[in-house]
């Protein structure tokens, strides 16, 4: 695992969530089939953003989100050669802060909404709370990316970045 420097509290929620990945499924690669095991995610970077806390968070990036940046470890620096400002990626992060024993909730946590199962919104509580963040790119500085729409809070890890398919280059 790296560490960026984190505070200790985003240290100790970081660590925590690693340990509760480390209980998954895994595939094994000969046979195909599935078996109990270790299956380990590790961060590539970090969120550094103003927002602190999900009570005045947006729930969703298009919905008032600040500016945010993040932070990538130097191992991964080659796969972000070509990323460009302007364009718009998938950030895929751990919600480390989201409850991890929800199955049914109310969409936007709206009393007058009736309860669904989790997976069918957006919730960030949920058995295995992995973040999808359609964002843009502003600019690039070097293990630094300044992002446009992310709501997630500061210090949430990073798994995976992955770029916004145009759908006519898909068909």
């Amino acid at each position: 695992m790296v560490s960026l420097g984190l505070a200790a509290g985003a240290n100790n929620r970081l660590v925590a969530s690693v340990r509760r990945l480390s209980s998954v499924m895994t595939a094994n690669e000969t046979t195909g089939t599935r078996t109990s095991g270790p299956f380990e995610l590790h961060p590539i970077g970090w969120v550094r953003s103003p927002l602190v806390d999900r009570k005045s968070a947006p729930k969703q990036g298009s919905e008032g989100s600040p500016d945010a940046w993040l932070e990538f470890d130097s191992a991964v620096l080659e796969g972000l050669r070509d990323l460009r400002a302007g364009r718009e990626v998938i950030v895929v992060t751990w919600l480390d802060r989201a409850s991890r024993h929800v199955l049914v909730t109310r969409p936007r946590d709206d009393p007058k909404n009736p309860e669904l199962g989790v997976f069918s919104t957006r919730s960030p509580d949920r058995p295995n709370p992995i973040g999808l963040h359609r964002v843009e790119i502003v600019t690039i500085d070097g293990a630094r990316i300044q992002v446009r729409n992310l709501e997630a809070l500061d210090g949430t890890p990073v798994l995976d970045v992955k770029p916004v398919l145009d759908r006519t280059l898909e068909e």
